[in-house]
């Protein structure tokens, strides 16, 4: 089996795993194309710039210090086995483990239910608008599936949701509210969006990404409809 390409580090975050200090691994590869993704060195799968080895000795001097390692991508899940096996090698190590998923795996996901504790899966937009958001007319009935794989794992998780208004509109919001609400879903994340160098050419305003922010009826709306809501502004 390949070893797992490794793209990104980040040694130490307080917020990317509920409650937990944890490291985040960068993994390679995506098959999606989002037209505000903000790691687009990590698109495609190649040789990774940190050793899974060296890697894992990095980690077995941090037991004790930090708690979980959340992988994220790219598309961790995109590396198939060999990065539920990786997980799987931390995991025993003694760290929870976080996932970041844009939910385009729902197989691959309820195989690496058996060794992840948590996960954040990314609702991109509504049906119509995900194909022009992504790049992929299956990306949206992938996630959901995923989302009822996780639903039926009865663990922790989050569904974040990033406010490009280009995609996303207050009306889409509500309506994705109601179809999470639906599902039984607990907790989700309002993300704003923020404009990357490399879309320098975006059109959007300071007045357009903020207006789900300072919309208090939408608030009060969503507040109300889970259990936790995050507004990340």
């Amino acid at each position: 089996m390949r070893e797992v390409q490794i793209g990104g580090l980040v040694p130490f975050t307080t917020i990317d795993y509920p409650g937990k200090l944890a490291a985040v691994f960068f993994l390679v590869g995506c098959p999606l194309r989002c037209a505000y993704c903000s790691n687009p060195h990590l698109l495609s799968v190649g040789d990774g710039e940190y050793d899974p080895q060296r890697m894992m000795e990095w980690l077995s001097q941090r037991i004790g210090k930090l708690e979980a390692v959340v992988f994220s991508g790219g598309e961790a899940l995109m590396q198939g086995d060999t990065a539920i096996e990786y997980m799987r090698s931390v995991r025993a190590l003694g760290f929870k483990i976080g996932l970041h998923t844009n939910g385009f795996y729902p197989e691959l996901l309820k195989r690496a239910s058996e060794c992840v504790d948590w996960i954040g899966l990314d609702f991109k937009a509504t049906r119509e608008k995900y194909p022009d958001l992504t790049g992929q007319h299956i990306a949206y009935d992938n996630m959901m599936r995923s989302l009822d794989v996780w639903l039926d794992t009865g663990k922790e998780f989050e569904v974040r949701i990033t406010c490009d208004p280009r995609f996303v509109s207050v009306a889409d919001l509500y309506e994705i509210a109601d179809i999470l609400s639906g599902r039984g879903v607990k907790n989700i994340a309002i993300q704003k969006y923020i404009p990357h160098f490399e879309d320098a050419s975006n059109p959007t305003t300071d007045a357009m990404r903020n207006q789900f922010f300072v919309d208090r009826e939408l608030r009060e709306k969503l507040d109300s409809m889970f259990e936790s809501v995050t507004w990340r502004e």
